[in-house]
């Protein structure tokens, strides 16, 4: 099996190609990056599926939004107001950032690849971190601590 080459490159060069590709209806894949998500997603261990939002939002969907500032981010909805403007927070933070415009998201997560297994909605993980995760923010950081011990004792 040939290993997979890994290319760094900025993402404000490739992701408005990519947006394009979305507005007209087709999927992209792209390898995660950074470690907001964690730890859900993993960086450059995992593939996120995007594609163009067909729905309404509800909290919890993971989506890819552009902030004022011009930066790219995926995150997921913590909750929508009255107004229909979304708060979003990553999986391994615990500030909620919003308001931001419906508008601002040009896609929408729904299927993830990793190690060459798919997880979609209805998966187990999936649904943890899209209904019970999303309520644990002001623990978060004690259970990620307590994990990351676990972890290397077991590794050990």
């Amino acid at each position: 099996m040939e290993k997979r080459k890994i290319r760094e490159v900025d993402i404000n060069e490739y992701l408005p190609v990519l947006i394009d590709i979305i507005n007209t209806g087709r999927d992209v894949s792209l390898l995660v990056s950074g470690s907001s998500m964690s730890p859900f997603l993993i960086h450059q261990r995992d593939t996120i599926i995007i594609s163009k939002p067909d729905r309404s939002f509800k909290k919890g969907d993971m989506v890819f939004f552009k902030r004022i500032n011009g930066q790219y981010v995926m995150h997921r909805i913590h909750h929508i107001d009255k107004s229909g403007n979304l708060f979003l927070v990553g999986d391994g933070q615990k500030v909620i950032e919003g308001p931001i415009k419906p508008e601002q998201v040009f896609g929408i997560i729904y299927k993830i690849i990793r190690n060459g297994k798919v997880i979609t909605k209805g998966d187990f993980w999936w649904f943890f971190f899209e209904k019970i995760w999303i309520r644990m923010i002001p623990f978060r950081r004690s259970i990620l601590w307590g994990y990351s011990k676990l972890k290397n004792i077991f590794r050990n």
